[in-house]
């Protein structure tokens, strides 16, 4: 069955050496889609370059590490991104606070724009979030409206967060190698709470390679092994993980049916 990898930086400098071979190993394992994520203006600039490159898809994003440093004029900035037939989303972007790499102020204030960005051009938004909840679900309760869509990348959060981000914003969790790691109780709990239907599969390669490559360089190839612990955590077939998934993530993003 096909799996689509929403959440990859496959334009990271960690596959310069080989990045015609991990595409290769990519679809050869079964991921005929996957989306390569920017985290700032020059990053999403790179994205777009690698996509075209290697017929992948794109996101233009200001993580909330770079917030800093955003433009004043992020709209414009954002311009020649959104004219790309390769864009699929607005993201990364969101709530750091565990880092605290950029002011809070000025993580707030672009992710604010960065949610009317994607309400504007119809687009689905790829959420970061981490240590900022209460912060974080205000500015979506402020920001959001009927009939936009999203994702919360990377979810390490509970069972109660995860009803929130559905239940109040019909968001979808990404799930990636975090969940097969020991420590990721929680997160197990949650998804078994709310089951495959707001799940989609990523990767966010080059980091957090799933067990049995934890400590590895992660790759879009590693996702079957994310779909093969999900399937005996929820205890349903892979094929049925791995056809949910993709139906999942062409819905939150628009991919072709054919894909």
């Amino acid at each position: 069955m096909p799996l689509i990898d929403t959440h990859a930086h496959i334009h990271d400098k960690a596959f310069d050496s080989d990045r015609d071979a991990l595409v290769e190993r990519m679809r050869a394992a079964g991921v005929t889609a996957a989306i390569t994520v920017g985290c700032d203006l020059a990053d999403t600039a790179r994205a777009f370059e690698i996509a075209g490159r290697y017929d992948l898809r794109a996101t233009a994003g200001i993580h909330p590490h770079e917030s800093k440093d955003a433009p004043a004029d992020i709209r414009a900035a954002f311009e020649p991104f959104l004219k790309n037939p390769r864009i699929i989303a607005i993201g990364e972007t969101g709530l750091d606070y565990y880092y605290d790499n950029s002011p809070r102020e000025a993580q707030q204030r672009v992710l604010r724009e960065q949610i009317a960005i994607a309400r504007d051009a119809n687009l689905p938004l790829v959420f970061h979030h981490r240590d900022a909840f209460e912060d974080f679900t205000a500015v979506l309760r402020d920001e959001w409206r009927d009939g936009m869509h999203g994702v919360v990348h990377c979810f390490t959060g509970d069972t109660a967060q995860a009803r929130t981000y559905i239940d109040e914003f019909g968001l979808y969790l990404g799930i990636g190698g975090i969940v097969t790691f020991k420590t990721a109780q929680p997160i197990r709990d949650a998804v078994v709470a709310i089951g495959i239907e707001h799940v989609i599969l990523e990767t966010d390669c080059p980091y957090l390679a799933p067990v049995p490559h934890r400590g590895e360089r992660n790759e879009p190839a590693y996702i079957a092994e994310t779909a093969k612990y999900l399937a005996q955590l929820l205890q349903l077939p892979f094929d049925e993980i791995a056809s949910r998934t993709t139906e999942n993530a062409k819905k939150l993003f628009g991919f072709p049916v054919s894909w």
